[in-house]
C-alpha cells in the first residue's frame, strides 16, 4: 500500500490590485522607452539629448552674430535658463497626446485603462525632464559656465511650475485627440508659436509696454521669467504666481473631466 503524499501548502499570495497596476505602469513605461527613434533604449537616450543640441544650436547662431546675451554674461546660460523650461513644458503637454495615441491598442486588454498610459507617460517625461537638465548642467561646466543660479529654490520652482503645466495641458490635449485625432499635427503649430514668443531668446520685460502685457497674458513667459529671477534677482519682472496656479489647477482640473467624460466614452 503506497503511503498518501502530503504536498507543502502553497505560500504563493495572489497578487494585489497595487502590484497589478504597478507591473502594467512598469511594463508601459519600459515600452514607451523602447517605442521612440526605431524601438530600441537608445532613442530614448536622443530624446534626453536633444536639449543640448537645442542649446548648442542657438547659442552657435548667437555667438555667429555677435549677440549678446541681455541677462549675465554667458549666452549659454541665459540660453538655458529659458529654453529648459519652455521645452519641459512643451515635451510633457505634447508626449502625454502621443503616448495615449501610441498606447492605445494596449488598452483592449482588461488590466490596462487608458488612464494608465497617460500616467506612464508623465512619468517617464518628468524623468526625462530632470535628465536633460542634469546634463545641460553637466554640458555647461564642461564649457567653463557656472550653470548653478543665485536662488536655486526659485528657479527650482519656476521648472517644476512649467512640468506642472505641460501635465495639465497635457491631459486636455489627451481628451481632444481621442476625439479628433488631427489635433496631434494642429498642436505643433501652437506650442511652435508658444515658444517662438515667450521670450526664450530674448527678455521679454525689455519689449515695450504694450507687448509686454499681452505677451504676460502666456503662462510660458512668466515662466521662464520666475525660472531667470532665480539667477538674477534684479531683473525688473513681477511674477503673477497666482495667474499661473490657477493655469496649472484649471487646467488639471479640465483635463481630469475631459478623461472622465470624453475619454472613458470612446471606449
Amino acid at each position: 500500500m503506497v503511503a498518501d503524499v502530503q504536498l507543502p501548502p502553497s505560500n504563493k499570495q495572489p497578487a494585489s490590485y497595487l502590484d497589478v497596476y504597478l507591473r502594467v505602469l512598469s511594463a508601459l513605461m519600459l515600452r514607451d522607452m523602447r517605442s521612440r527613434f526605431g524601438g530600441t533604449y537608445w532613442g530614448y537616450l536622443v530624446q534626453v539629448l536633444w536639449p543640448c543640441v537645442h542649446l548648442g544650436i542657438i547659442v552657435g547662431a548667437m555667438t555667429f552674430r555677435g549677440i549678446k546675451p541681455p541677462m549675465g554674461d554667458d549666452p549659454m546660460v541665459f540660453v538655458a535658463s529659458g529654453a529648459l523650461p519652455a521645452l519641459a513644458f512643451q515635451y510633457i503637454s505634447r508626449e502625454l497626446m502621443k503616448g495615449y495615441m501610441v498606447h492605445k491598442p494596449l488598452t483592449y486588454f482588461p488590466q490596462v485603462k487608458r488612464f494608465d498610459t497617460i500616467v506612464a507617460r508623465i512619468l517617464v517625461e518628468i524623468v526625462s525632464s530632470f535628465m536633460g537638465v542634469c546634463l545641460v548642467c553637466v554640458v555647461l561646466l564642461c564649457f567653463g559656465a557656472d550653470p548653478v543660479p543665485v536662488d536655486m529654490m526659485t528657479a527650482i520652482g519656476g521648472y517644476l511650475t512649467a512640468i506642472a503645466l505641460g501635465i495639465g495641458v497635457g491631459t486636455i490635449n489627451v481628451g481632444i485627440c481621442s476625439v479628433f485625432p488631427g489635433w496631434s499635427l494642429g498642436y505643433i503649430l501652437v506650442t511652435l508659436t508658444s515658444y517662438l514668443t515667450s521670450g526664450v531668446y530674448f527678455m521679454a520685460c525689455y519689449m515695450p509696454g504694450e507687448i509686454y502685457y499681452y505677451m504676460k497674458w502666456n503662462p510660458i513667459t512668466q515662466i521662464i521669467e520666475w525660472v531667470r529671477l532665480g539667477y538674477d534677482p534684479t531683473i525688473p519682472v513681477q511674477i503673477d504666481y497666482l495667474y499661473l496656479y490657477g493655469w496649472i489647477f484649471g487646467s488639471l482640473t479640465i483635463g481630469l473631466l475631459m478623461e472622465r467624460y470624453v475619454v472613458r466614452a470612446q471606449q
